[in-house]
């Protein structure tokens, strides 16, 4: 399952949420530091891993 990256737009806490693509649309995280659900998406680098070798 896919790891998401939020940051709270209150105290500032960067924290982690593992979703489902299925949950992930209908997601509201909440902080788990001040408990508020006023948060933004932090997006960070993407690793692809293949078992193809080149």
């Amino acid at each position: 399952m896919p790891i998401y990256d939020y940051r709270c737009l209150e105290c500032k806490k960067t924290f982690s949420v593992v979703l489902t693509w299925a949950e992930f649309d209908k997601a509201k995280p909440k902080c788990p530091k001040c408990g508020k659900r006023k948060v933004e998406q932090v997006y960070g680098n993407v690793v692809v891993k293949t078992s193809k070798k080149s």
